[in-house]
């Protein structure tokens, strides 16, 4: 089944592979996921294993797109992430008249 909402010819083979993990863990837990009131089939440690198991799919998959790790401080020399985006040109027609 292709995947529509990824472009997989622009993705890496390990990207891609993250992926298909990702598909195939979620196919298997929705699989085996109980209807509500019945106890899961799957041992405490199998679910937390799972969790991990996402978790690490999810932060490698952050750094092949090269986010940044949250977790990490920003450091000052880094400069600034966010940029003024002035929509009605009230900054362009102060700099004019400073420079007249």
């Amino acid at each position: 089944m292709p995947d529509n909402d990824e472009n997989t010819e622009a993705l890496t083979l390990e990207h891609r592979i993250l992926i298909k993990l990702r598909q195939v863990l979620a196919a298997v837990v929705r699989d085996v996921t109980p209807p509500p009131g019945m106890r899961s089939p799957l041992s405490e440690q199998t679910i937390e294993d799972i969790r991990g198991a996402f978790a690490l799919i999810a932060a490698r998959e952050r750094e092949l797109r090269g986010d940044a790790d949250p977790d990490l401080p920003v450091f000052a020399d880094k400069g600034p992430t966010a940029r003024i985006v002035d929509f009605d040109g009230s900054r362009d027609q102060g700099e004019k008249s400073e420079k007249e």
